[in-house]
């Protein structure tokens, strides 16, 4: 008999209210979702769908008003706010739009702030950093500032920030909407490579060109899952394409 699947992400019947006056606003209405290890997933909707309150809750920056979400085998649901910090730090990767670099650090030093918080910087993590940096094409650019940096560049480097724990899964926040097609295409393709190799990725997106990477779409649509299916004539790049992608990236590097 084979192994069952294990599940990265599993969310059941999830609720998040919001009380603003005398008007009680239903963000999300009953959320129930399995995302399972190696899956990759794009989250999309209209405006007020829900979206941005689904993220916030699978990035444990918030909890649910009802219901149950479970990171593994921890319902991080029932979690006080130092707990799902510390989740927060040690067991999630955040890819955001407007990559979150700290100015003051280097491209290893930004990678390692998860470390950071987490109480384990040591010569193991700089080694750890620079190997992932190498990864993402920037082993040329390790001592370099963020404003050193193109808008490709600085998404890559938050894409390294988002492994060195290595996580469950990767949360990304419409992570191409800052960057031009050419970018977009070598972020795309890394996400790919990733995914290939095992990691499980989350996808906040409004954009069907880029849904289409994905395994999967769960659409939203006032705070419930209007439609969860597989995607149809995925775009998928070949090896030797990422390899190409990969290879001009460091060109333009």
């Amino acid at each position: 008999m084979s192994e069952p699947t294990k599940m990265a992400a599993s969310l059941r019947n999830l609720k998040k209210h919001y009380v603003l006056k005398s008007e009680t606003v239903k963000a999300l209405r009953g959320i129930s979702f399995d995302i399972p290890e190696g899956d990759y997933v794009a989250i999309m909707g209209p405006s007020g769908s829900g979206k941005s309150t689904l993220l916030n809750l699978l990035g444990c920056l918030d909890r649910p008003t009802d219901g149950s979400y479970f990171l593994g085998d921890q319902d991080v649901a029932q979690m006080t706010d130092d707990q799902l910090s510390e989740v927060r730090a040690s067991q999630l990767g955040f890819v955001f739009q407007s990559y979150n670099l700290i100015a003051q650090l280097s491209v290893v030093e930004n990678i390692e702030v998860p470390l950071y918080y987490m109480g384990q910087l040591n010569n193991e993590s700089r080694t750890l950093s620079t190997r992932l940096a190498t990864m993402v094409g920037l082993g040329q650019r390790l001592d370099h500032r963020p404003t050193q940096l193109s808008g490709g560049q600085q998404q890559r480097v938050a894409i390294a920030r988002s492994l060195v724990n290595d996580p469950y899964f990767i949360l990304a926040d419409e992570a191409t909407g800052n960057l031009d097609s050419v970018t977009t295409e070598e972020i795309l393709a890394l996400f790919q490579r990733l995914n290939d190799e095992g990691r499980t990725i989350i996808m906040v997106t409004h954009e069907n060109e880029v849904s289409k990477h994905a395994k999967r779409v769960i659409w939203l649509k006032d705070g419930e899952v209007q439609s969860d299916e597989p995607v149809e004539d995925r775009a998928v790049f070949t090896t030797q394409r990422i390899q190409e992608i990969s290879q001009n990236a460091e060109v333009r590097t």
